[in-house]
């Protein structure tokens, strides 16, 4: 089972839309993002977003490409300040491969939950960021990690 976490792109700042709609920047490099994975052939069963207008505009960008027939869905517990121990519980259950847009620190607690059992941050987030999780019997390991950099223009 593969588990891909993103960071919502790069958002408006509160004073220019109190939304935090997606940036013209964060729409193309989520774009730049969905274009780059594409060709991978992800097997993605779900897609599950926080219900935040950068996390939903997110998810709806990278399953246009990467999951033509699936809706992403708005999903609790995935809030920047939510405990990661209820997703922790739920993720145990899945067999198929889900892609979850969400938020910092969440993300990062949840990567550290997964790999070490602590809400140490293990890995770098930012805007626009995806990492690949696979679970291996009862363990984690990191797959990859695309970061937006990477895919500048």
């Amino acid at each position: 089972m593969r588990l891909y976490l993103v960071q919502h792109g790069e958002a408006l700042s509160k004073d220019v839309d109190p939304e935090r709609a997606l940036s013209d920047g964060g729409r193309a490099a989520a774009e730049r993002l969905a274009s780059f994975i594409a060709p991978r052939r992800l097997t993605i069963s779900r897609v599950l977003q926080s219900g935040k207008l950068r996390a939903q505009q997110t998810a709806t960008i990278l399953a246009r490409t990467l999951a033509p027939d699936i809706t992403p869905e708005q999903a609790n517990g995935l809030n920047p300040l939510d405990d990661p121990q209820s997703l922790l519980r739920t993720i145990a259950s899945w067999q198929e491969d889900v892609l979850i847009v969400g938020h910092l620190p969440f993300l990062a607690k949840l990567v550290g939950q997964m790999l070490t059992g602590t809400n140490d941050s293990l890995v770098t987030f930012e805007p626009g960021t995806m990492m690949c999780l696979e679970r291996d019997e009862d363990r984690w390991s990191v797959v990859w990690v695309v970061p937006p950099t990477l895919l500048k223009s």
